[in-house]
């Protein structure tokens, strides 16, 4: 089996930002919003009644960060990639505001075996060399040199990862098998 250097995006990849956010902004406004209703990038469609700028405001809240939970799966099948060998890179587009608290209040938390060295912090992940990236958002797959696994979302439910030649991936256990296979090829 080849070692493969495998590139994690963050949000909605390898932890449950969407629900904590949603959860927030519900509890802060009187909203009745369902993680499920984000069926697009663009948080504020569900919202209609909050100006943008309101539901935005979380991410720079430390709390939100504190109660945000990895995806099921992730911590378990992260320590088995890099026991089997692989390269594990975090790679978060996250603004400036939200670094210090996502990593703290998540990362590090949750993935003690990972340090400030296995994260890039860039909006520009094409530019991020590595054999695979796993990530929500099919923009940061395209035209990248790596393979694209797409986690499957609500938020990226209509895109057409299999025509785009991504694919997708239902849960950690989907992604390690994925990646496994990669690797033997």
């Amino acid at each position: 089996m080849k070692a493969l250097t495998v590139l994690i995006d963050m949000d909605d990849t390898l932890e449950d930002l969407c629900s904590e956010w949603v959860k927030y902004l519900n509890n802060k406004h009187g909203t009745s919003v369902k993680h499920s209703d984000i069926t697009d990038w663009d948080m504020t469609k569900a919202f209609p009644s909050l100006e943008r700028k309101l539901v935005y405001a979380p991410l720079v809240d430390p709390a939100l960060w504190e109660n945000v939970k990895p995806l099921p799966g992730a911590v378990e099948k992260v320590q088995q990639l890099i026991n089997d060998g692989h390269k594990v890179v975090i790679v978060t587009a996250s603004h400036q505001d939200t670094v210090s608290p996502k990593l703290n209040s998540v990362l590090f938390r949750y993935f003690p075996f990972l340090t400030y060295k296995d994260v890039i912090i860039s909006s520009q992940k094409q530019l991020i060399k590595g054999d695979v990236l796993v990530d929500d958002a099919p923009h940061n797959l395209v035209n990248g040199t790596y393979k694209g696994i797409l986690m499957n979302a609500y938020h990226n439910a209509k895109y057409d990862a299999e025509a785009n030649g991504f694919v997708r991936a239902n849960d950690w256990e989907d992604v390690y098998k994925i990646i496994c296979q990669m690797a033997k090829e």
